[in-house]
């Protein structure tokens, strides 16, 4: 385990209950002295290099995203398997530097929310035409960061900084993720990031963006570390109705013409730790060769390119294409 934030605890938690024998060993990301306790982990090494000595199965990457490529790249060229966690990248331009190979290395990144039961009721809802012809998609999510981990400074956060990778865009980049995984490619963006100075951060806390795909289908995105009452909704307009996902109730709806609506899937008693639960019993078995592991670096790379031409966006003030950007 690289790194030792509050995700990478949440992972060494999960993998003590799935692997109660294991050996998970935890290396601090900026090199300070920890002890195993610190972290809930087995043992700790004062380096990667000497971690590696270890001679491990697989890694998981946690540190600070704009560190994430420099740490990812000592096991790759050693071929052992890494879950890095969200974004792949604090930019796209770090990914021409990588050096990796897209079909042997076995690279996966989590982006988590594939793993809710509820976002696959939706994307097979979507894959089945039920919708018809969708002409527009919704995608928002906006919480106060301050009270994302009440009893910590947020200021002093990854989410709040710069230097390590921080900033709605990519904090938030589950939804680029989910909407590329449940649509495909974009091929236009016009975007708006900004900061709105009510918390004291150097990174942007609010983002907007249109984006359009090869089908002519419009999509708004809305992120931000803001909003006082936290929201995370996902709505399709389609021809024969709308298909509605509120990811806080983990419920989805489908809104007929004729304007009757039925639950498809709910369930407001889900255990959040359950889809960190299944996304490491699936790259456990990623790592044997007996599954896939469909968020991986294809997937994660176009994250980062749509995330490149909504910042370039911004900064020109026009619509960019994606197809432009190699």
């Amino acid at each position: 385990m690289i790194g030792t934030g509050s995700i990478a605890k949440r992972h060494i938690r999960n993998l003590r209950s799935l692997y109660p024998k294991a050996n998970i060993v935890c290396v601090s990301s900026s090199g300070r002295k920890i002890t195993a306790s610190d972290v809930g982990a087995t043992s700790t090494s004062n380096s990667i290099e000497d971690a590696i000595l270890k001679k491990p199965d697989f890694a998981i990457i946690a540190s600070p995203s704009n560190f994430h490529l420099i740490h990812a790249s000592k096991f790759i060229i050693l071929k052992i398997p890494i879950l890095i966690e969200k974004p792949i990248s604090a930019n796209y331009a770090e990914l021409s530097k990588f050096k990796f190979d897209r079909k042997k290395d076995k690279i996966a990144v989590g982006y988590n929310l594939r793993f809710m039961p509820s976002a696959k009721s939706v994307k097979q809802i979507i894959e089945s035409n039920a919708l018809g012809k969708i002409s527009t998609v919704s995608a928002e999510v906006g919480q106060y960061l301050p009270d994302w981990r009440p009893g910590s400074d947020y200021r002093k956060g990854v989410s709040a900084q710069k230097k390590l990778g921080g900033g709605a865009l990519l904090e938030l980049s589950h939804e680029l993720d989910y909407l590329n995984w449940l649509f495909g490619r974009f091929t236009e963006v016009f975007a708006i990031t900004s900061n709105s100075k009510i918390l004291e951060i150097d990174v942007e806390d609010n983002v907007d963006a249109l984006m359009t795909n090869k089908n002519g289908t419009i999509f708004h995105l809305h992120l931000d570390f803001l909003q006082r009452s936290p929201c995370r909704y996902f709505k399709a307009v389609g021809e024969k109705g709308t298909l509605t996902w509120n990811l806080l109730n983990n419920e989805v709806s489908f809104h007929e013409c004729q304007g009757t609506s039925k639950v498809i899937y709910s369930n407001p008693y889900y255990d959040w730790n359950e889809m960190y639960l299944d996304q490491l019993r699936t790259f456990e078995l990623f790592t044997k060769g007996q599954a896939d592991f469909e968020s991986g670096i294809n997937s994660s790379i176009e994250v980062m390119r749509l995330i490149e031409a909504i910042r370039l966006s911004n900064s020109q003030r026009s619509w960019v294409n994606l197809e432009e950007i190699i």
